[in-house]
């Protein structure tokens, strides 16, 4: 009931001069959705009351700040009472693209592996763990070289976060992660979700109100909003999220909380916190990475592409598998389709493969050949890194010398760049 009166003075105390100041920052929607929980849990707790006066007896259940919720204070407990799915079928894509564990980075410093769009972010110390802290509308996004759009069609994002338990009887601590539906990283999606593929934001008010806004095919261009529940205890959690296509699905400690078949198709990560508070919002260990959960009516397909192929024709053919221009170095996305061989080899540890590459005609048989040998044996390298038995595997470089295709035409010059893995 404290934290009741509490919320209320704090509510009421809007129109001062000093209030505005604490609270200049926040936004109509969110001074609207405060007053709406705090009369929304006077009812309840005035409903309870009576409740137990009408039926003649005492409430023996324990308010949230009793001495018997004190476990919820030591870091790492895990989140209960999950009202969504308990699915626990993440998996990490296989290529990582961006990964920052902070531990690397000096305290004070802004965190060298990101960019800053706006606000201020800065590397802190929360306990034993270094983290990065968002504050003053802080929005912060992954430093990637390339320019424009850089999340492919599968992919998954992780990242582990700090939920303050009512913390300073208040828990706004937000942190929103917009996936965004623009190509121009420097127009980054505004406070309230305009330019998004999907939004998650947690820690809303509450330890249980979360929210996500989306778009796709069926929206014309506005947003959908959901709310869900999950409670947290105070200390670190972990959230994934796992997009495939169209698919979206979202899993705070392991569960499954939000599954939506059909989201527009991101293209760029950041991380928002649209308040000004003070050492409230830290993240940490932030991964992004090529691949995702698989869809259902995918799943048989994907596992079965190389033995299908090797059934029916003897080899497996693919244009999937990409090196830097002129240089025998593997594009990263190249090793989805690496593993796909990589684990029909492991199923089968007797089967052997040449393998082969091919080049189109461009630039003379003096370059192309060596540079075809040498792709194929960074294959050959990249399959026993994964586990793959080297003795069953030659590396053969056919340079530009079996065409399958016209090389007069851009389209038949991509077909004749390919790698095949002809089994003996």
């Amino acid at each position: 009931m404290k934290r009741f009166v509490i919320l209320i003075t704090m509510v009421a105390a809007l129109g001062s001069a000093d209030a505005q100041g604490w609270l200049g920052s926040l936004k109509e929607k969110a001074v609207n959705k405060i007053k709406e929980k705090v009369e929304n849990k006077v009812e309840r707790a005035t409903d309870t009351t009576m409740d137990a006066v009408l039926d003649g007896k005492k409430s023996s259940k324990k308010g949230k700040h009793s001495k018997n919720d004190e476990s919820g204070n030591k870091e790492n407990d895990s989140a209960v009472n999950p009202s969504a799915s308990t699915t626990s079928d993440f998996k990490r894509g296989e290529v990582i693209l961006f990964k920052d564990d902070v531990s690397a980075e000096v305290v004070g410093e802004f965190p060298s592996k990101w960019d800053l769009l706006d606000g201020v972010a800065e590397v802190k110390t929360l306990g034993s763990q270094k983290a990065i802290e968002v504050t003053n509308n802080g929005v912060i996004t992954p430093l990637i070289k390339e320019q424009g759009a850089y999340l492919p069609q599968e992919f998954t994002i992780e990242y582990d976060f700090y939920y303050w338990k009512d913390k300073d009887d208040i828990g706004l601590n937000d942190l929103k992660l917009c996936l965004s539906n623009n190509d121009d990283r420097s127009k980054w999606p505004g406070y309230r979700g305009s330019n998004i593929a999907f939004s998650l934001t947690h820690g809303i008010c509450a330890t249980s109100d979360h929210n996500v806004r989306y778009n796709n095919s069926n929206t014309n261009g506005e947003n959908k909003e959901a709310n869900f529940e999950y409670d947290f205890k105070q200390g670190w959690h972990h959230v994934a999220l796992s997009f495939n296509q169209r698919a979206m699905k979202v899993y705070f400690d392991g569960n499954r909380v939000v599954n939506l078949p059909n989201v527009q198709q991101p293209t760029w990560v950041s991380f928002q916190v649209p308040y000004e508070y003070h050492n409230l919002t830290f993240i940490r260990n932030v991964i992004i990475a090529k691949g995702a959960v698989k869809l259902y009516e995918r799943d048989a397909q994907s596992m079965t592409a190389v033995e299908k192929a090797i059934v029916e024709t003897g080899k497996f053919v693919t244009n999937n598998i990409l090196f830097d221009t002129g240089k025998a170095t593997l594009k990263q996305e190249s090793m989805v389709e690496i593993m796909k061989v990589a684990e029909y080899m492991k199923k089968n540890p007797t089967a052997r493969f040449e393998v082969q590459g091919h080049t189109d005609n461009q630039g003379s048989d003096k370059i192309n050949d060596p540079l075809s040998q040498q792709r194929a044996e960074a294959i050959v390298k990249a399959l026993e890194g994964l586990g793959v038995d080297g003795f069953n595997l030659k590396a053969v470089g056919k340079g530009s010398h079996e065409p399958v295709a016209d090389n007069k035409t851009e389209d038949g010059r991509a077909k004749n760049r390919r790698v095949e893995f002809i089994k003996k």
